[in-house]
């Protein structure tokens, strides 16, 4: 009897990556998938507020775009330390670059321009909302029928926008409105890729696929950045440095190795669930360190957005 794996909308990867690996049932959760989880989790958790912090000192595209590849670079060579083959089969090429303008470029693009007009906070919320999307748009492309838990995912994920625009009063939502789109953009996006990777799957080993996606992905914005804006080198601060650091080597890196490492070892589900612990994370670290508000219609929308993926990813 042949057992077939059932896919949630990320398990192909996450947040900004889609893993090449095939679906493996594992009924057992393993502790140290958990702590894996639990270090993806924070890694990308706290990298909001790290983000919208370095925006007010370095611009937004040269930022995305240097620091992934960076990232990439590093990938590639813990690959090869690996010993795993960073060699793409020529059939794979096609897909392999649609899944990263999808995953990568336009989600790097359209979340660090977001967070001009965005609290760190309300960015991560209207980002976490791709599962939704991604379970709307599987209907059509993979014959996903959504259930009637995927219904209400959808329309409590409205609340929760709503809730985020409407939270400091009309003026205010108009002012938010080009940093909602673009989010929202980016997390369409994120989904459109996700269901792609699902259609046609990238069968490389995880570092190698991580590497390619993110390189691929932010190397034209790493070109175009420094052209069509003024970067000033001299005028970011040692904590700045420093979150540079972070951005690279945390989220492009130890982040991204953990989350396959988590998926390798728990139910694609169970790992799924789990990431909705990032927007948490950045919710209250922005609050904390940038002091961004953290009153009813932030928390409406935080227990909305994540009610809406729990549900979606049902």
């Amino acid at each position: 009897m042949r057992i077939r794996a059932k896919l949630t909308p990320f398990s192909a990867g996450y947040p900004h990556m889609l893993d090449s690996t095939r679906p493996v049932q594992r009924p057992r959760i393993a502790p140290a998938g958990l702590m894996f989880l639990a270090i993806t989790s924070i890694g990308w958790g706290f990298n909001w507020p790290v983000t919208k912090f370095l925006l007010g000192e370095l611009p937004p595209l040269t930022l995305r775009g240097v620091t992934g590849v960076l990232g990439a670079l590093l990938l590639a060579a813990l690959a090869v330390i690996r010993r795993q083959s960073l060699r793409v089969d020529p059939r794979i090429w096609p897909r392999l670059v649609t899944a990263a303008v999808l995953n990568v470029t336009g989600w790097m693009v359209l979340m660090g321009l977001a967070l001009l007009w965005l609290p760190a906070s309300e960015a991560a919320l209207i980002a976490y909302t791709m599962p939704v999307w991604a379970s709307i748009i599987a209907w059509p492309v993979l014959g996903e029928r959504p259930t009637l838990l995927r219904t209400l995912a959808l329309v409590m994920a409205f609340v929760g926008l709503a809730a985020i625009m409407g939270g400091n009063g009309i003026a205010a939502s108009a002012e938010k409105l080009p940093g909602i789109i673009m989010a929202l953009c980016g997390a369409i996006g994120f989904a459109v890729g996700t269901v792609f990777s699902k259609k046609y799957p990238i069968h490389l080993p995880p570092i190698t696929a991580a590497a390619w996606q993110i390189g691929i992905g932010c190397l034209p914005i790493a070109i175009i950045g420094p052209i069509i804006e003024t970067t000033h080198l001299e005028l970011v601060t040692p904590v700045g440095w420093l979150l540079l650091v972070y951005s690279t080597v945390v989220q492009f890196c130890i982040a991204y190795v953990s989350w396959f490492a988590a998926l390798a070892r728990l139910p694609a589900s169970v790992a799924a669930i789990g990431t909705m612990a990032v927007p948490v994370i950045g919710v209250v670290a922005s609050a904390l360190a940038l002091h961004e508000p953290l009153g009813a219609g932030q928390i409406a929308a935080l227990i909305f957005t994540l009610a809406a993926v729990v549900l979606a990813t049902r």
